[in-house]
């Protein structure tokens, strides 16, 4: 299978290059020439096996230019046992009737990003020997809190790489700031920069397209990619959990094969509900997909209108992974609901650098409404939701979670919709234990110290926090350095790392 470039579709390129590269040199974000069938004998086919065994299945169907042996590696390498605390892997539980959890927690940074930056260390490794000869890959991220921790996790001490993550000063949690500037390895770097998300985000794509930075780094044998999103290779793992889903309902008989589902996902990237979106596109019976979006609803006025407006305030919420106002992903979608066109996708993103905002073609929103629903939420409502989940079916969710439980009931509660639905629970509770304590107890908190909010909510709840959490209280701080926001701050900061 080949890969182009969603802002230049005459690039055709192997998996192995689309994910070394992370980007395309133009700027655009790589996507595969076709989608793989997966029809429902394929489906059935992995009913009975592991989460591994359905991970191998999907991921090569998009890794061709790998063998089979080459994937089968990567997998049993990203979900070696021990690595994560449940056996599923990634487990579906009930919450209610026909609303089902899917929980991407369990891995060692207890969030989604788990799923896919266990695994994107070994494919990237794997690509690296197919087409870099001998260069030293530097990793580039910017997180809104759980990207930057995974990443780091993932990445730790791997042979022939560097990491550095960039991350909001003031828009990611106290746990999520300790997970990373406590983070373990000789090859790692973390910096907060002064701005929020969207500016690390944009910092960090003006770099990896600095004609001059790629020249620097040519001379010291350096080659840049992502563990973003925008990373094919981060996106491709997130495919499977979709279709693990799918097949665990059909074994816990909440479905039968070929049923419709609905899929709540809580995003401001755009990225993990793109992955549900090609899933679909694949042959997973998926009726609606539903977008969940916090107090920066840009995503939620997006599919209600096709225009979208960066031209409005930002928010700093407590479900922070969400604070974002330029979802990259979403020009994956586009460039397949604009038929390929990549001149549109160009005009499109033109626009939006130059104006802060887009408008796409009535028959395109005419597209994306047969697919998407949408709904979003603020700060009380999610608090409320927190308080009703655990109080109604004894669910502790965080609070990125409990806003795609509150759009869903949402959702249920305006179409009648009775479709089984699987909403992405994207977070362990702890790693917001301040905004979940304080939603449960009604602000009624003994103490603000971090760790204190740990104890007093497994006292709470009886619900023990995970040890990869707890324990960071007894680790240094590594990482303390702040810089601006602007890409030449930025830029220091990489070259400082690297020595150059």
């Amino acid at each position: 299978m080949l890969y182009t470039s969603t802002r230049d579709n005459s690039l055709k390129v192997t998996s192995a290059e689309a994910v070394t590269s992370g980007i395309s040199k133009e700027g655009g974000l790589f996507v595969p020439c076709e989608v793989p069938e997966a029809d429902l004998d394929f489906i059935n086919s992995m009913v009975n096996d592991s989460y591994k065994q359905r991970a191998k299945k999907i991921l090569s169907l998009y890794l061709t230019d790998f063998t089979p042996d080459e994937v089968s590696s990567f997998v049993e390498g990203a979900y070696a046992d021990g690595k994560f605390s449940s056996e599923d892997i990634a487990p579906v539980v009930n919450l209610h009737d026909n609303v089902n959890i899917l929980e991407l927690w369990k891995g060692p940074t207890c969030a989604f990003k788990d799923m896919a930056l266990q695994l994107l260390p070994h494919l990237l490794t794997g690509a690296a020997k197919k087409t870099l000869d001998n260069k030293e890959i530097v990793i580039l991220v910017a997180t809104s809190g759980d990207t930057g921790k995974a990443a780091l996790e993932g990445f730790c001490d791997v042979e022939k790489t560097k990491i550095l993550v960039f991350y909001p000063n003031n828009g990611v949690s106290p746990m999520q700031k300790l997970q990373m500037c406590t983070q373990s390895g000789d090859n790692v770097g973390v910096c907060a920069i002064n701005g929020n998300f969207d500016d690390a985000q944009t910092g960090v794509k003006t770099i990896f397209t600095d004609r001059k930075i790629k020249e620097k780094f040519e001379e010291h044998s350096l080659v840049f990619s992502s563990a973003n999103s925008i990373n094919w290779g981060r996106l491709v793992p997130q495919i499977v959990y979709y279709f693990s889903a799918y097949c665990d309902l059909i074994k816990q008989g909440r479905i039968r094969l070929g049923d419709k589902i609905n899929i709540v996902v809580p995003t401001g990237n755009f990225g993990n509900i793109l992955a549900a979106n090609y899933a679909k596109n694949m042959g997973l019976p998926v009726a609606r997909l539903i977008c969940a979006s916090n107090k920066n609803n840009i995503l939620t006025d997006f599919i209600t209108t096709g225009v979208y407006d960066k031209n409005r305030d930002f928010y700093t919420t407590i479900s922070p992974s969400m604070d974002i106002l330029i979802s990259s992903n979403l020009e994956r979608l586009l460039f397949s609901l604009y038929n390929n066109d990549d001149k549109a996708v160009r005009d499109i993103f033109a626009s939006l650098k130059e104006t802060g905002k887009y408008k796409v073609t009535d028959e395109v929103l005419n597209k994306i409404k047969c697919v998407y629903s949408c709904g979003c939420c603020d700060d009380v409502q999610t608090e409320e939701t927190i308080r009703d989940t655990y109080n109604k079916y004894n669910y502790l969710s965080d609070t990125h979670t409990a806003v795609a439980i509150k759009v869903c009931e949402d959702y249920i509660a305006s179409t009648g919709d009775k479709t089984p639905v699987v909403i992405a629970s994207t977070a362990s509770p702890y790693k917001f234990s301040h905004s979940v304590l304080e939603a449960l107890k009604n602000g009624n908190i003994e103490s603000d110290n971090e760790f204190d909010m740990v104890h007093e909510l497994e006292e709470y709840t009886g619900i023990k926090a995970p040890e990869q959490l707890s324990g960071l209280k007894n680790k240094k701080v590594r990482f303390d350095s702040v810089c601006e926001k602007d890409p030449d701050s930025m830029r220091k900061v990489v070259f400082d790392m690297l020595g150059i």
